[in-house]
């Protein structure tokens, strides 16, 4: 996960999105509905940025989930998205499920 530095804040992490999406300031503005003047002001770091505002921008710009945490956890919101860790058991139970399938197709049996 990406953790903004106190320099960098959300402004920051909002600015880097926009740019890998290659969007200047009044196309996200545009496309999300918001005022230009204040997504400015969000990423200056002028305007703190509501719960809801970061995540429609997240959504506009297609952030994935965890990244959108991150963005929340920048502006000092709890996450919103649950993280499951690589070793939970839902995620075992899958991985068992595969190597089955996997054993299956070598052994040359119907899957």
């Amino acid at each position: 996960m990406a953790v903004a530095s106190p320099a960098r804040g959300v402004g920051g992490l909002l600015r880097d999105w926009r740019q890998r999406r290659r969007l200047s300031q009044l196309d996200l503005a545009v496309e999300a509905e918001v005022s230009a003047r204040h997504l400015s002001f969000v990423e200056t770091g002028r305007a703190r940025p509501s719960r809801e505002l970061l995540l429609h921008l997240g959504e506009h710009l297609d952030v994935p989930l965890r990244e959108r945490n991150a963005l929340l956890l920048a502006a000092g919101y709890a996450p919103v998205y649950p993280e499951t860790p690589l070793d939970a058991a839902a995620t075992d139970l899958g991985a068992r499920e595969v190597e089955a399938i996997l054993r299956a197709i070598e052994a040359g049996l119907p899957v």
